[in-house]
């Protein structure tokens, strides 16, 4: 039985991978509780491979996952989680600036009856303006938006408990939204100070081009949180915002055309003749109709996702372990 599954997405990371699997050797080994590593290869086109397969024929604990092609970090997590059989999964970069050593207060931390730790790297060696100054942003804009109050959702290095897991499913760049799925669901949600490291090799493969869609899937977390249950709630919401004054308008007109047959009231009549108010009223009305409409067909989606069987993001090559005699 495994107590504590290290999940790992690694993409075109060949500099680092002899150094990780010796650091993480280094720090589990120690560990007071069984483990296994899972490197998930995220299509590498460099020698990455060939180097994970290496050093899982020379340490114990191993086993690597490899994709056809490259996913994305969220897929490589999502297939992680999906083959870990630890109760607890750790997950951290490969790019050696998260630091081992650090799972074992990770862990400590979950035993205060936490289902997410989060690391937090309050003395993170990056660069300010296009790493530190984005992230700080986005930070406090995810943790305004969602309402779970964390120092540093970008950080890779993070515990959870698996079976808080099975109802989070993840899709784009979900997975930095974890804690907030998390919590949506019930979970607790803590947070510790963690080391960061400058990078020693090579450069992000994940870096600040994916912030717009990050901000989409911002907007689908809020989404998520708030209205999966009911998307009327929301879609009638903004439909009313443009149907209800171009009924207005409509009232107004009819009331005023009536009062103009009824008293000859010359208001009305200039209001009647000027399309403006005639093609506002039937936009807006327009307008409110369609955003119901969609709040209608989203039910329905709702129902179909809920009650639809999961589909896997990624598509996995082959699973190799240590020992396995490759």
């Amino acid at each position: 039985m495994v107590a504590v599954s290290i999940v790992v997405p690694v993409y075109n990371e060949e500099e680092c991978i002899e150094p990780l699997c010796s650091r993480l050797h280094e720090s589990l080994s120690g560990l007071d509780r069984s483990y296994e590593i899972i490197l998930v290869d995220d299509g590498s086109t460099d020698g990455t491979w060939d180097l994970l397969k290496t050093c899982a024929e020379k340490y114990p604990h191993y086993r690597l996952i490899r994709f056809r092609r490259n996913f994305g970090q969220t897929a490589a997590m999502s297939a992680g989680f999906h083959h870990a059989r630890g109760d607890i999964v750790v997950t951290l970069d490969a790019d050696l600036q998260n630091d081992p050593d650090d799972i074992p207060k990770l862990l400590e931390k979950l035993n205060e009856n936490y289902d997410v730790v989060s690391g937090w790297r309050r003395d993170r060696k990056d660069p300010f303006i296009n790493r530190r100054l984005p992230s700080i942003i986005a930070n406090g804009l995810i943790s305004w938006i969602t309402g779970v109050k964390l120092h540093d959702y970008g950080c890779t290095l993070k515990a959870y408990r698996r079976d808080i897991l099975q109802d989070v499913h993840l899709y784009g760049e979900m997975h930095r939204f974890i804690p907030a799925l998390v919590s949506w669901v019930g979970g607790r949600v803590g947070e510790v100070e963690v080391r960061h490291q400058a990078r020693q090799f090579g450069q992000s493969k994940y870096g600040i081009s994916r912030t717009f869609r990050v901000i989409l899937d911002l907007i689908t977390v809020k989404f998520l949180l708030r209205y999966s249950m009911g998307p009327m709630q929301m879609f009638g919401k903004i439909g009313s915002v443009f149907a209800v004054p171009g009924l207005i308008i409509f009232a107004v007109m009819l009331s005023g055309h009536f009062s103009f047959l009824l008293f000859g009231t010359v208001f009305a009549s200039e209001l009647v003749k000027r399309p403006i108010w005639v093609m506002s009223a039937v936009m807006l009305v327009f307008l409110g109709m369609q955003f119901i409409s969609m709040g209608l067909l989203a039910e329905i989606q709702i129902r179909t996702y809920h009650e639809a069987q999961s589909k896997r993001t990624y598509v996995v090559r082959e699973i190799l372990e240590s020992g396995s005699g490759f």
